[in-house]
């Protein structure tokens, strides 16, 4: 579980490719990145696979906000498990919390008889849980293979100290995966501190619209978001974070 990894989060075909290209040893798939991601449509991922070979793993997460799902909510996860496990995808990237804040075990025992054999990680569910060495332990004993997390901080530069233990804890039964600001410069800084040696990160890079007319004062979501700013992840950036874990 020492192995060096690499996984670039990417919505978008462009992006996919762009990792691709940059290094990247697999892509974590989903939707609307810009709010933390959610469930992509099979469509996107048919169409990656159509242009590329490297390995996908889904981000299986029914909407924005909290990992306290409904019924209605678990029952299309389980079935979006099954799905992309048909269509071809490598793991799923999944999470389900108890109002109290621990691991839902019950229900993510069913994700996992889902999953048959397909890879899992635990997402970053994990760093808004309540106790972080119980919900690793409780992981392990689920056969989930990697689990992504920032150390419970808003970055994984931050999350340094914790993630030094969960490693340790981890003792390579389960891959620990830094994930939170994650780009070459924080790698090189983030290796020493915790010893992780698999990372997560967007590596996303802000263009313009090609849009000539834009109308000004109307907002098709969050006003803090405009629609004329297109979010890509960048090769140069994903080729900076290789070469830097590369060595």
């Amino acid at each position: 579980m020492n192995q060096k990894i690499l996984e670039v989060c990417v919505d978008s075909v462009e992006s996919a490719l762009a990792a691709e290209r940059g290094g990247a040893d697999r892509l974590e798939l989903c939707q609307n990145l810009v709010i933390g991601g959610t469930t992509p449509s099979p469509k996107l991922f048919e169409t990656i696979r159509r242009y590329s070979k490297i390995p996908i793993h889904v981000l299986l997460r029914p909407r924005f906000g909290d990992f306290c799902y409904t019924q209605y909510e678990f029952e299309m996860l389980r079935e979006e498990v099954t799905m992309y496990r048909k269509l071809g995808a490598e793991g799923v990237v999944i999470g389900m919390l108890l109002p109290e804040g621990t691991l839902d075990i019950r229900r993510m025992e069913k994700l996992m008889e889902a999953a048959e054999g397909m890879s899992v990680t635990l997402h970053r569910a994990f760093d808004v849980c309540k106790d972080p060495k119980a919900a690793l332990k409780q992981a392990t004993e689920l056969g989930i293979q990697t689990i992504l997390t920032s150390g419970q901080q808003n970055s994984a530069l931050k999350g340094a100290p914790l993630l030094k233990e969960l490693k340790e804890q981890a003792a390579r039964r389960i891959q620990i995966q830094a994930g939170g600001g994650i780009c070459a410069e924080v790698i090189e800084k983030l290796y020493p501190l915790c010893g992780v040696t698999a990372y997560h990160m967007s590596g996303k890079t802000e263009l313009d619209s090609k849009m000539e007319y834009r109308k000004e004062g109307v907002n098709m979501g969050l006003p803090s978001l405009s629609e004329y700013t297109i979010y890509r992840t960048s090769e140069a950036a994903v080729r900076a974070a290789r070469n830097v874990l590369d060595r």
